[in-house]
């Protein structure tokens, strides 16, 4: 998970380290707002009064906007593939609960359950497992997304009585 300072904007100025680091990032789908956090050097924020826009209008739509959340919020997190897992679990245990209470209802109190009590309890449970099946696929589909971006483990910012070592050996 990175963490993106709030009123991220598209302009900065950047370091030639920090571009030099973007640049080795061999992803072809980038959500940059994420990266600059990403790549871990220091960020300061300008603040400044932005006045109302003075000519034309935004080019973005809603659902031009809808779909650079659900960029940002992927490009970064595998929490929305576990969440599956969490409702199937949830939906799971909800049917198990409801099916034993029918059944204590049924044996202490001789009370008769009617048919479609057994049905929802199934549908319930089946929706649940796949719900669960889904959420687990999702988490490897996680991974395989992680191992294909192929960032580097880590980004080397300075590095110190090295340099004459790497010239020899090259």
């Amino acid at each position: 998970s990175v963490e993106i300072p709030p009123d991220t904007g598209d302009f900065r100025l950047m370091d030639r380290k920090v571009v030099e680091a973007l640049k080795k990032l061999p992803e072809t789908n980038r959500f940059m707002k994420g990266l600059f956090s990403w790549v871990g050097y220091q960020q300061t924020s300008i603040l400044y009064d932005r006045g109302l826009r003075f000519k034309g209008e935004t080019k973005w739509n809603y659902w031009q906007l809808w779909n650079l959340a659900i960029e940002g919020i992927t490009a970064f997190s595998s929490i929305p593939l576990k969440i599956w897992s969490y409702i199937g679990i949830s939906i799971s245990l909800i049917s198990f609960i409801y099916a034993s209470f029918l059944v204590i209802r049924t044996l202490i109190f001789g009370i008769d359950v009617p048919g479609y009590a057994s049905l929802i309890v199934a549908i319930l449970f089946l929706g649940g497992m796949q719900l669960l099946s889904l959420g687990i696929l999702g988490e490897y589909l996680g991974r395989v997304h992680e191992e294909v971006k192929r960032r580097p483990l880590y980004l080397v910012r300075e590095s110190y009585g090295f340099e004459n070592q790497m010239t020899r050996s090259e």
